[in-house]
């Protein structure tokens, strides 16, 4: 791995390592992992294959992505405190979020230099995968959705939080029978 992977890899991990302090839901809760995610398309992302079964493979990872996105979202605590809307990773969402970053990095890592190269091109070879692109493609789609579907689920549920809170007395309307 190189020294920018090892970087972009730590700041995703930082990235809800941050949240496990409660604080403020902001802006940056969602452009800073979306600007790593971009960054990290941008760079490695060179094509998508769609030979033999490369998008059976890349599906199914943007699917794990997709499920510990959505329940990283769901399993990150949000309240409100006066104006304002707060929130704060559990450690379910902590544990999915290092565990999607860890099976990436730990794929890397063996096929890179613990000899899991040959188990990967045999493992392509018997499943019809054409190419290391698509292994490429397959886990920084999944590393993409996981991040996009677990901000997405926070801004839904901020604006359902913020929704559902009463209006105050100044704006509320009687209603007399």
């Amino acid at each position: 791995m190189t020294t920018t992977e090892w970087i972009t890899d730590i700041a995703l991990l930082l990235v809800v390592f941050r949240q496990l302090r409660e604080d403020k839901l902001d802006r940056k809760t969602f452009l800073i992992p979306l600007g790593i995610v971009a960054y990290v398309a941008y760079s490695y992302l060179d094509s998508v294959p769609t030979g033999g079964n490369d998008l059976i493979l890349i599906g199914t990872l943007v699917a794990v992505g997709a499920a510990l996105g959505i329940a990283g979202g769901v399993y990150t605590r949000l309240r409100t405190v006066g104006e304002h809307l707060l929130i704060k990773a559990g450690a379910v969402s902590a544990i999915l979020w290092v565990l999607g970053m860890g099976a990436r990095m730990g794929f890397q890592l063996w096929t890179q230099y613990g000899g899991g190269a040959d188990h990967v091109a045999r493992f392509s070879v018997a499943h019809d995968i054409t190419s290391d692109q698509a292994w490429v493609a397959a886990f920084v789609l999944m590393a993409v959705t996981e991040v996009v579907t677990r901000v997405a689920t926070i801004f839904v549920r901020s604006r359902m939080v913020t929704a559902g809170k009463a209006a105050p007395a100044a704006n509320r309307v009687a209603v007399r029978p």
